[in-house]
């Protein structure tokens, strides 16, 4: 395995980290919608504080996916081969979820509007919760032959730990959110958001013990890196018990980016459990391993510099983007009751 195979690699782990940290938070708010907000004046609220930046944090699953064609094609061919329905259902959930901000905003007040409050709701459940079935069952392991192509059934995409998975990462992009939302806005909604997350930090608690047990029987991953591993799966618990304690404390900050951290940390898991490989084979000796799966050096190569080229300016815009759009969203919105 070369240096610049295993860069790719690791790359390819940040950019599905920056999408989870990033997009984490729209799906966990697009969710909120339907389930935190009692009326339309705080479904706007909560709307708007991702509508400046929603679509930008979903360049980088794009980016993912590009990085990935380009870098690993043959890992490209098997997953998106052998994923086909599971990344369709996801392709559909973005798309309803994404026209959904414009219906909405050009809707009426009235039941159309309401449509679309549901197909973002539903659309932002959608896409976390198959992703976290797609990622489980694939470092679970599929029977794959020695060219990559998958012949799965049912159970082998739907299973006890693939749905936990989903759950799990459904969970996490709710919290999330919710840290996210009483980070970015003022009034009842953001006490609201709070004490969500306060109790269902408990719930996640009992989710993240299921986790570990099924991770531990249905993955290599304790057998091949036990420490890497233990150590991963350790500091998912101190970040999920910072992100709580900075709830319970109000400390808005913490507490977001602690959940961020969380889903950066679940990913570096998933990666380092799948190290050296790409595509874990349930038929022994069939595993797509990095340095079969790439594309040339001299591909990678002109990639690398490609990339340190543009991604300073990609990291400054986005950074520049959150800045200008920091401050708290109010409900303008005239409400009795309060």
């Amino acid at each position: 395995m070369s240096t610049l195979q295993l860069l790719w690699f690791v790359l390819i782990g940040v950019l599905f980290s920056g999408f989870f940290f990033l997009e984490g938070f729209d799906f966990g708010v697009g969710m909120a919608v339907q389930t935190l907000a009692h009326n339309d004046g705080e479904k706007d609220q909560v709307v708007e504080t991702i509508g400046p930046v929603w679509d930008g944090n979903e360049v980088w699953l794009l980016t993912a996916g590009g990085a990935m064609f380009a870098s690993f094609p043959y890992w490209y061919a098997s997953l998106f081969s052998g994923f086909y329905l599971i990344l369709f259902i996801i392709l559909v959930g973005l798309i309803i979820r994404g026209v959904s901000f414009e219906f909405r905003h050009r809707m009426p007040e009235g039941k159309r509007k309401k449509m679309w409050n549901w197909t973002l709701a539903i659309g932002s459940f959608i896409v976390p919760f198959f992703f976290g079935v797609l990622f489980i069952s694939l470092v679970q392991g599929m029977p794959m032959d020695a060219n990559g192509n998958i012949t799965a059934t049912f159970t082998d995409y739907i299973n006890p730990f693939s749905v936990v998975g989903g759950v799990a990462l459904t969970l996490l992009c709710y919290l999330h959110g919710l840290n996210y939302i009483t980070l970015k806005t003022e009034g009842p909604i953001r006490e609201r958001a709070r004490n969500y997350a306060s109790l269902l930090y408990w719930v996640l608690y009992v989710g993240l013990v299921v986790f570990a047990v099924l991770l531990y029987f249905n993955t290599d991953f304790f057998d091949n890196h036990f420490v890497v591993t233990l150590l991963l799966v350790a500091l998912i618990v101190v970040l999920t018990v910072i992100a709580n304690v900075g709830v319970f404390k109000k400390k808005e900050m913490l507490a977001f980016l602690a959940s961020g951290l969380t889903l950066v940390t679940l990913v570096a898991l998933l990666f380092s459990g799948l190290f050296p490989r790409v595509m874990i084979s349930s038929i022994p000796g069939n595993d797509l391993l990095i340095e079969n799966a790439s594309s040339t050096p001299y591909t990678l190569n002109i990639m690398t510099w490609i990339t340190v080229t543009i991604l300073p300016f990609v990291l400054v815009y986005t950074g520049w983007s959150y800045f200008v759009f920091r401050k708290r969203i109010k409900n303008i919105a005239i409400t009795e009751g309060y």
